[in-house]
């Protein structure tokens, strides 16, 4: 449950030194803040306050630190529909500690609302939050995220403007039921939907589940990349302590915006930039949860990005070693069998970090203004549940991601073994290949592709630049004839995403991608690939001379030479998935 401390959070009577401070400072403030440029500050200044006096704001409201709340709401976007009334919390509690709240809008991303997929605008997003942070005044941000890509974009822009910011989330959803079972969107989508595919469900009764998949406002109730990234953004001390898991329904969501618009004001006078708070060892600490929450696959690629824009690489080799020695103990689907309103009922991140407290640094800052270390201090003693496991009885021993390397992958892939078939964790077997996505529609389910059970399907051409936008069709489907014989998973490979609600034997991310000329580009049917996941390989077992030959006559996709707008800023710029493929020209240090 959410315990707001008195210590965590600063009541007024602190907040009215923190605005002495803050009114003491010397620095451009309030509306004086990136004054727009016409020659003449005081103009400009001049201008700014006649324009906005038209919203019925007063000289005293004026005045008072401007706390900035991102907007991202959209009538497409189901995971945000709750934002209003967020909005609405965040702005009392910015009121309370004596500062003036402002929303403004931001580009919002549902994943099944985007075209050609989420990841393709999630760079877009951040610039959007980037520039709009940087080019309007505001003293504090309040950042609102929900969907799966919104968290990351958020907090890329906000690393890249770096200005006082803090993260709250829109929530899990609640789960929905049928014929008894209880039901969550998205884990619950695709087993039904497998189920569809080979006939064990009927068009009726699929439509009728899919009336109960998403019963309300909110993100994927299962450890789906939504959940990792808000957990990963609590672990990382961007979220107020208890944030991530409070379902969007709960009242305690509203009294958690609250109490987040309470401390952007304090936030504003202490100067407490996200450049401070999500460091190296804060991006330790959020690798660290990853594995014990079991989490999306996603969330290595925007740890990834959110480090770059920081100065820094995060250390794939640094998630293999800490997997070494981290378990899931999370019980929660696809990795187990509780969803996230049963994490917040078993106390939520806090319970976590209990279990792994001697492996985190508890010094690292948070948004508090207190270490991880004195935030957990502050929260009640835990409780024995079945869904956060002790760590001498956890759900997977050896951490829920592993980093693969091998001649098929010379920059890294991943795969998420505790959501994977342990008997297909070792596997050798005949490639049977998709050179694309329509490839793959074309021909997956036709009575006479040539597979077997034990064959390894490889999908091509579906990394950054080869779909475009790196989608989540990691999880390639059971070939219809297969799944109606019974086979319920094979070893897929391929350089896209998988989303964190998806399960299987299934390695992602391999890079370089094949639209650049990976080997995975030179893969062809009937060639044998052997996976070892306990010795962290992916190797594809062909001769160096014939690959070259193959390589000799490879070309690229065509679709990746666009010649305007935003697709080609993404293709000129986008890099690889150990670089969380942002824009290399929005990285700190540029490649």
């Amino acid at each position: 449950m959410l315990i707001i401390s008195p210590d965590i959070v600063k009541r007024p009577a602190v907040d009215r030194f923190a605005r002495r401070e803050f009114e003491m400072s010397d620095e451009p403030k309030g509306m004086r803040r990136g004054l727009a440029h016409y020659g003449d500050a005081g103009f400009s200044l001049f201008l700014r306050k006649a324009f906005i006096k038209a919203m019925g704001y007063s000289d005293s409201a004026l005045d008072r630190p401007i706390i900035g709340i991102t907007n991202t709401f959209s009538g497409y976007n189901a995971c945000h529909r709750s934002v209003p009334d967020m909005i609405e919390a965040i702005k009392r509690g910015v009121m309370l500690a004596g500062g003036l709240p402002i929303e403004f809008p931001l580009v919002s991303i549902h994943e099944a609302f985007s075209h050609p997929t989420s990841m393709f605008l999630r760079n877009l997003m951040a610039m959007d939050a980037e520039e709009m942070i940087r080019a309007q005044p505001m003293d504090a941000v309040v950042l609102i995220g929900g969907c799966d890509k919104t968290v990351p974009a958020l907090l890329m822009g906000a690393a890249s403007a770096d200005i006082p910011a803090i993260l709250t989330v829109t929530g899990p959803m609640i789960t929905g039921s049928h014929k008894g079972e209880r039901l969550g969107a998205c884990t619950d989508c695709r087993r039904f939907w497998g189920q569809h595919r080979a006939g064990a469900v009927d068009a009726v009764e699929i439509e009728e589940i899919g009336d109960k998949l998403a019963p309300g406002p909110g993100t994927c109730m299962v450890m789906g990349t939504a959940s990792t990234m808000a957990l990963l953004g609590e672990a990382m001390g961007m979220m107020l302590p208890g944030g991530a898991a409070i379902p969007a329904v709960h009242a305690d969501r509203l009294r958690h915006c609250e109490a987040t618009g309470e401390r952007a004001v304090a936030l504003a006078a202490e100067k407490l930039r996200p450049s401070q708070i999500m460091t190296r060892a804060a991006m330790t600490n959020a690798l660290r949860v990853l594995q014990a929450v079991g989490g999306s696959t996603n969330g290595v690629v925007h740890l990834a990005a959110i480090a770059g824009r920081l100065g820094f690489d995060l250390d794939l080799e640094e998630l293999d070693r800490l997997g070494a020695e981290t378990p899931v103990l999370v019980d929660l689907k696809p990795s187990g069998q509780h969803y996230m309103e049963d994490l917040f009922k078993a106390g939520g991140l806090t319970a976590v970090l209990r279990e792994i407290g001697h492996l985190i640094d508890q010094s690292c800052l948070t948004v508090t203004g207190r270490s991880v270390g004195e935030n957990l201090a502050a929260q009640p003693a835990g409780w024995h549940n079945d869904v956060v496991r002790p760590l001498s009885d956890p759900i997977h021993r050896g951490g829920g991601i592993r980093l693969l390397g091998g001649n098929l992958a010379p920059n890294g892939a991943i795969i998420k073994q505790a959501a994977a078939s342990p008997a297909l964790l070792r596997h050798t077997g005949r490639a049977v290949v998709f050179t694309s996505l329509e490839d793959m529609a074309n021909r997956l389910d036709a009575p006479d592709l040539d597979v077997r059970a034990n064959d390894v399907l490889v999908l091509q051409n579906a990394g950054p630049k080869g779909a475009p936008g790196m989608p989540e069709a990691g999880y390639i489907p059971i070939p219809r004839k297969l799944a109606a014989a019974g086979v319920k998973d094979m070893v897929r490979i391929s350089d896209a995403r998988m989303s964190g609600t998806a399960f299987g034997a299934i390695v992602l991310h391999v890079s370089p991608e094949a639209a650049v000329g990976g080997p995975l580009a030179l893969v062809r049917d009937g060639d044998l690939i052997e996976l070892d996941v306990e010795n962290g390989s992916i190797a594809l077992l062909v001769e160096d001379a014939e690959l070259e030959a193959r390589r000799a006559i490879w070309s690229p996709p065509a679709h990746i030479r666009a010649t305007r707008g935003y697709a080609k800023l993404y293709f000129d710029e986008v890099l690889q998935a150990e670089d969380g493929c942002d824009f290399n020209f929005l990285r700190a240090n540029p490649r």
